[in-house]
């Protein structure tokens, strides 16, 4: 099996200035995934290790960079699904941790349960020895910024919350395991213990050899109401292309119930598909040595991985 490696650094809306560093940071999480792969690393390791670079990196809404609940602290949310088993692990209302997505590893393989939240996440870490982050060192001045325009009794925090980034990834690797994660900072001025679809099974991810791997992004309510990864997988079953059932759930997730986002999907034949149905989401694929990425809807750049990382290395 040829490895396959597909992230998405969010859907929405994303601003202007933001855009160069978006695309920089999913092509890097791409890039480091697939060299995971490349080497024979499990679809697994491949995921999770694009996810905590983008964990890491404060363009998005995950680790550092993660928007403020109500009370202006960050409160996180992951998951990770190992599709050989069906195992899962999964983290809710995290905080003072830089890379929830390995919190949610350690879950899955370390415990007998699928979801930790809030304090007893927290306990679980230090169990494991993940060492603890200071809250404000999580916080940037833009989440900071954000916060506090939405305080102001005037404000329309919908209109912050296009601008999401919700981090994920899908893998396929040479032995034809699938794998997905996704991590998040939630919505801004959330109410605090509000969690979304990220840590839910189904809805912010799924991963099953049988049929594949998809990663969501967007509004958490609707995704959730949906079960949105779920039945994306539940549609390539029927026989649909991962571009085909991406587009077709997030159709319905539209007209039924309003919603708008974003998938990376994969299927056990190594076919995959970024598609969304927001104004843009940054994302990036890595397959045949070769890397696609885009934001903006039909935008495709293409280059080879060697060509990709020597740019990386000169710093794009």
């Amino acid at each position: 099996m040829k490895p396959v490696i597909v992230v998405h650094g969010g859907a929405g809306r994303i601003f202007k200035e933001r855009e160069q560093g978006s695309r920089d940071g999913v092509v890097r999480a791409a890039l480091q995934g697939y060299d995971i792969l490349k080497q024979g690393g499990s679809a697994l390791d491949a995921v999770e290790e694009a996810v905590r670079s983008m964990e890491d990196d404060p363009h998005f809404n995950a680790g550092c960079g993660s928007v403020l609940n109500e009370e202006g602290e960050v409160e996180m949310d992951a998951i990770i699904m190992d599709g050989k088993t069906l195992d899962s692990g999964a983290v809710s209302a995290v905080k003072c941790i830089a890379n929830p997505i390995k919190l949610a590893r350690l879950v899955m393989e370390k415990t007998k349960h699928m979801l930790l939240t809030d304090h007893g996440a927290h306990l679980f870490a230090q169990a494991m020895g993940i060492p603890e982050t200071p809250g404000e060192k999580l916080i940037t001045e833009r989440s900071q910024e954000r916060w506090k325009k939405n305080l102001e009794p005037d404000s329309n925090p919908e209109e912050f919350q296009k601008d999401l980034g919700t981090v994920g990834a899908v893998a396929i690797d040479s032995e034809g395991n699938v794998a997905c994660a996704t991590s998040t900072g939630g919505l801004s001025n959330k109410l605090v213990g509000r969690v979304g679809d990220t840590a839910c099974i189904g809805s912010g991810g799924y991963a099953d050899n049988h049929s594949g791997a998809t990663s969501t992004t967007g509004h958490g309510e609707s995704i959730m109401k949906v079960v949105l990864a779920r039945l994306i997988l539940y549609h390539m079953e029927q026989g649909m292309s991962p571009e085909m059932a991406a587009d077709t759930a997030l159709d319905y997730m539209k007209t039924r119930v309003g919603g708008l986002g974003g998938v990376v999907v994969i299927n056990s034949s190594g076919e995959w598909a970024a598609r969304f149905s927001t104004k843009q989401m940054s994302w990036a694929t890595v397959k045949d040595d070769q890397l696609h990425y885009g934001i903006n809807a039909g935008e495709r750049h293409t280059k080879s991985v060697d060509e990709a990382l020597a740019s990386e290395s000169g710093g794009f």
